[in-house]
């Protein structure tokens, strides 16, 4: 009995031999290819043929590599690599069809075997990923609008907003910490008005003296004062039709001030020298980190002047407040710089991660888009682990966070060596142009992307710095 049951569970019934297996692989959904030992094409379904644009009865005969034409079958054959397949490998890679198309596709070969248990070849199944990817995409725009990425409630609110704002012509007030993304929120809203066809200029109110900043803003005509030995247009003139940004309003003159009220009020640009004003049709968009009712009450900045300005109100919360962005963010932006430095970086690693979202933050949005852009080019790896994270970072730690490792019982403690002085990071093997790379984006990184700040620590100018970062293409905000 025992030896009957034994047999039964080694010898299985044979399949119904009138089942039409040809006609049910190719109902399947999923791509199915059989191939011998030599792995040749024995047979392909529809949707094989489907995906890779071959017809099944020219791929019979051919060799795996030439009906896929993968990524897989050019670097990563995991039969070329064993030298034969023991059991299942399931992996991502990407085909190139006949119409030279690239695909992306999930491949799963398995071994296979004759009624003796000896190999007879392999099955591959192929899943075509490019709706699965276009959902992801799909999900991914459902927490960001324009540039701007979030899903928390503050995050969802303002979105909500922000299109019926886009609508109106009235000034707007974008207020925030520095670093939260109120530059990319003015232009967001811009692209989604009726102006979007027109200028979108920028002018920081803080970045140049009074004097220069009058004939930025309203223009100037030849002999107004001295040096200009030609008529120039302003700012305002620029961006006719269209909108003008005026960040860090906080830091504007208080004679500015005056002279940019009189522009709300009639609509009219007046450049210095010339007593025939400039009818300008511009939205201006305003955007500071400052207080500015406490400002007004110090008497820093006209009440006349805010309420113009604060016609429309958008603030932008830090990101210690928006619970949820810090993870959708980290993820968003490494999938960005992967894609731009051409890097094969899956994620993070657990304690990389945790570290990360344990991190307060101080600088916002743009200082943690220069963390994942550090650890990007720093990280040689499949994912980012902490030593390829700043320095700060990690010392910022919470301390039950810190891995100790205990002495051993009974150890005697060796006396602890003078620690040399800290020095810049060595890079062996790398050029001049990526050590100097480097050293930018830790200067950006240490200065919490800012770049005056940066400069001072590299000893250059500012007009330097700026110069070297465009030069190597650094992509800081």
């Amino acid at each position: 009995m025992t030896s009957k049951s034994s047999k039964t569970s080694k010898e299985q019934k044979p399949i119904h031999p009138e089942i039409d297996f040809y006609r049910l692989l190719n109902d399947l959904p999923l791509g199915v290819l059989i191939l011998d030992r030599q792995r040749r094409a024995l047979y392909c379904n529809q949707v094989v043929e489907a995906i890779t644009g071959l017809p099944a009865a020219a791929a019979q005969g051919l060799a795996c590599r030439h009906v896929m034409r993968s990524r897989l079958c050019l670097t990563q054959c995991p039969v070329s690599q064993a030298g034969a397949l023991r059991e299942t490998v399931c992996c991502e890679t990407d085909l190139i069809s006949r119409d030279r198309q690239r695909i992306p596709v999930r491949v799963t070969l398995a071994p296979t075997y004759d009624r003796y248990g000896k190999p007879a070849g392999y099955v591959e199944t192929v899943e075509d990923l490019r709706l699965l990817r276009e959902h992801d995409e799909k999900v991914g725009q459902a927490f960001s609008f324009g540039h701007i990425v979030g899903q928390s409630a503050p995050m969802e609110k303002m979105f909500r907003i922000v299109p019926v704002i886009a609508q109106s012509d009235a000034s707007v007030l974008i207020t925030g910490e520095t670093g939260t993304g109120k530059d990319m929120l003015a232009e967001t809203v811009h692209q989604q008005s009726e102006r979007a066809k027109g200028p979108f200029i920028k002018i920081n109110c803080g970045a140049l003296p009074e004097t220069l900043l009058e004939s930025e803003l309203f223009g100037h005509t030849k002999g107004a004062f001295t040096g200009a030995v030609e008529n120039k247009k302003g700012r305002f003139h620029l961006a006719h039709n269209g909108t003008l940004y005026l960040t860090e309003i906080g830091d504007l003159p208080l004679p500015l001030q005056v002279k940019l009220l009189t522009f709300l009020d009639d609509k009219v640009v007046y450049p210095l020298g010339d007593t025939k004003g400039f009818a300008a049709d511009v939205r201006i968009i305003a955007a500071t980190h400052r207080n500015l009712e406490q400002m007004v009450r110090e008497g820093r900045f006209r009440q006349d002047l805010f309420f113009r300005l604060n016609v429309l109100r958008l603030h932008i919360p830090p990101l210690r407040e928006r619970e949820g962005d810090v993870h959708l963010l980290l993820d968003h932006f490494l999938r960005y710089f992967a894609q731009k430095l051409n890097r094969d970086i899956s994620g993070y690693t657990a304690k990389a991660m945790k570290a990360l979202l344990a991190y307060s933050y101080p600088g916002n949005v743009r200082e943690l888009r220069n963390l994942a852009e550090y650890a990007v080019n720093v990280c040689q790896e499949d994912k980012i682990a902490l030593k390829h994270l700043p320095a700060y970072l990690l010392e910022s730690r919470a301390p039950e966070m810190i891995e100790v490792v205990p002495e051993p019982p009974h150890a005697v403690s060796a006396p602890t060596p003078a620690l040399p002085p800290p020095t810049e990071p060595k890079m062996e093997g790398a050029s001049w142009a990526a050590v100097e790379r480097q050293l930018i984006m830790d200067a950006l990184i240490k200065s919490r992307g800012n770049r005056l700040q940066a400069a001072e620590r590299l000893g250059w100018s500012r007009s330097t710095l700026w110069r070297k970062i465009r030069h190597h293409g650094i992509d800081a905000i």
